[in-house]
Parts: structure tokens; sequence; C-alpha cells
């Protein structure tokens, strides 16, 4: 029995479930652009359990769910760092001593000839002769300055944007576009100090995908010191989200905002099935387009419903 347009998820409403299945619910051809961040696979609460495999099938159900409920020449925006890390048992354990973190003066020298003099000692027994904790004892004579602790699975490092093309194309949705947003490399979550000489993370990757079908091409939709700005530049530059306090992994709201400016008009509909904080609800309200969200997190759920609702109380203030 075909579903009944009253039967079609509700606009301007944040609902609870999985992305790929909701996705379903919401009315054929009706989103004129979807924009989201998706799970990043780096140990966030809500993602903890899950697999690189999981996380795969994930983007790859979600994005095939796009062509149905997007517009002829629609749009698609996956906002993500390219570069992703994953546990990995098969990965070699990474052996990293920082020198400029070493704690202890004991020397491998000094606890071999602890060990020559005192052959029946363990090593919590060398750590109390020489005034040092056990497990500098195990470092120095085992190697094992391991990357995340000796008993912890390492992590694999691979780049992820062609998953996310072929997932597309796959779907019948087309590479259109690809934009850099730089951001604050000395944002509050960087970690300078680490075991490694990987560098911090200052940009993120914008995969703009197109669904075959006229698109309209109006240069008005910005002012035109906006156009030379941002909307013919590929990269984008401003800050990120400094507080993630009520949630761990936010866009700021300029991210949403730019590309509901440029690639839609008043009155379109807006996606978000990783609607998290609801970035992306208050940035279509605010340009004068509705919205449709998804989390499957019942408390973020209801963090972005709390937020929609104060930034149109504070819109409704400034009006009246």
């Amino acid at each position: 029995m075909a579903r009944t347009s009253t039967t079609w998820l509700e606009i301007d409403q944040v609902h609870c479930g999985d992305a790929p299945a909701l996705i379903e619910q919401i009315a054929p051809e009706s989103i004129a652009l979807s924009v989201w961040s998706p799970p990043y696979h780096v140990g966030k609460k809500y993602e903890e359990e899950n697999t690189f495999g999981d996380w795969q099938q994930l983007l790859q159900k979600t994005i095939a769910a796009h062509h149905r409920v997007l517009k002829k020449g629609g749009f698609l925006v996956v906002n993500i760092a390219d570069i992703q890390c994953f546990k990995d048992e098969s990965i070699p354990k990474i052996q990293a001593p920082n020198v400029a973190l070493l704690k202890s003066p004991v020397t491998r020298e000094d606890v071999l000839r602890a060990k020559e003099e005192h052959p029946d000692y363990n090593r919590y027994q060398l750590a109390a002769l020489l005034k040092c904790s056990e497990q500098t004892i195990d470092r120095r004579l085992n190697g094992n300055n391991i990357r995340g602790g000796k008993y912890s699975t390492q992590t694999r490092v691979q780049l992820v944007g062609h998953f996310i093309d072929r997932f597309a194309y796959d779907a019948g949705l087309y590479l259109y576009d690809r934009r850099i947003w730089v951001k604050d490399p000395t944002w509050a979550n960087s970690q300078w100090h680490s075991n490694s000489y990987r560098s911090v993370s200052e940009y993120e990757d914008l995969y703009v995908f197109w669904k075959p079908g006229e698109t309209i091409v109006d240069r008005n939709r910005l002012e035109s010191r906006e156009w030379s700005t941002w909307g013919s530049r590929q990269v984008w530059q401003f800050p990120s989200v400094r507080t993630n306090d009520d949630h761990e992994a936010k866009f700021p709201l300029e991210l949403p905002r730019r590309f509901i400016r440029l690639l839609t008009a008043e009155g379109d509909t807006v996606l978000d099935c990783f609607m998290g904080s609801g970035t992306t609800a208050i940035a279509a309200l605010l340009e004068g387009r509705h919205f449709i969200g998804i989390d499957i997190t019942p408390e973020y759920v209801q963090l972005a419903r709390k937020g929609i609702a104060k930034a149109l109380g504070d819109v409704k203030a400034q009006l009246f």
C-alpha cells in the first residue's frame, strides 16, 4: 500500500531514530539540501561500540536513502575530516617515547645495574629501590612506550573521502564540488602534546554531491561581497565551536548557513540526519527555510529542540 502524504515526517521538527530508516519516511523529492556531519568514529560516547565496518555501513545506507528524498537538482553536503582513525588489531604496537614528557631520570642502565645487584627483585621491588614507578621499570626494560597504552588496540589512519564518493556515486549522486573549512588550529579541544609527530587538525572537507536535474543558479541569493569573499571561493575560514559542553561534536552556525544561502531558496526544506545540537535547523530557520532533523540519541533530540526554541525566541525578541 502506498504511503499517504499525511504520514511523511513532519517538517520543522527533530525526529528521534536511526537516520537511514527515518529518511525513508520523508516525502519524496522534498529536500532541497541535506547538510550534515556524520559520526567521526573517534571514540565519542555515542559511537564507542561501533566498528569501522559499522561506520561505513551507516554512511552507505544514509547516503543511498538520499536519492529518493532530494529534489531533482538538489544537493547533499557531507562535512568530514578526511583522515579518520579507528581501532585495528592488526596494527603493530607503536612505540613512541616522548623525551619531553619523561618524568623519571631513571635510565635503562640504572635498571639493569639494579637487576644485576638484586637478581631476585621483581619490578615492584626495583621500583622501590630506584624510587620510580613500576611502569618506568617495565618501560626501561621492555621499551614498551606504547601510544595509547600497552594494552590498548592501536589505531589505523585512513583517508575516507573515497568511501563517501563511492557511496554517493552508487546511489546516483555525483560529486559537484569540494570546499575546505579551515578551522582555528588552537581551538580548545586540540591536543598539542602527544606521542607522535602528527599534525594538529586544522581543516575539514565539505563534499558537495548533486542529484541530476535542473539546478537554478541565482547569484542574487548572496550580496556581491558575500559572493566574492566566500560564495565563489573554495577555502572557507571561520572559527570552530570553542565550547562543546552540551554536545561532543558541534560545528559552527556559519557552516550550514553558507550552504543554505548558496544552494537553496526561501521556503525550501533542509535536512540534517545527524542533528546533534540543532545547528543546521537553527541556520535554516534564520534564513527563512524549513528543516527536518534526525538524531538517534534522545538526549540530543531534546537538546536540539531546546536550542531551536531559544533561537526562535531570540529572533522574535529582536523583531518586537
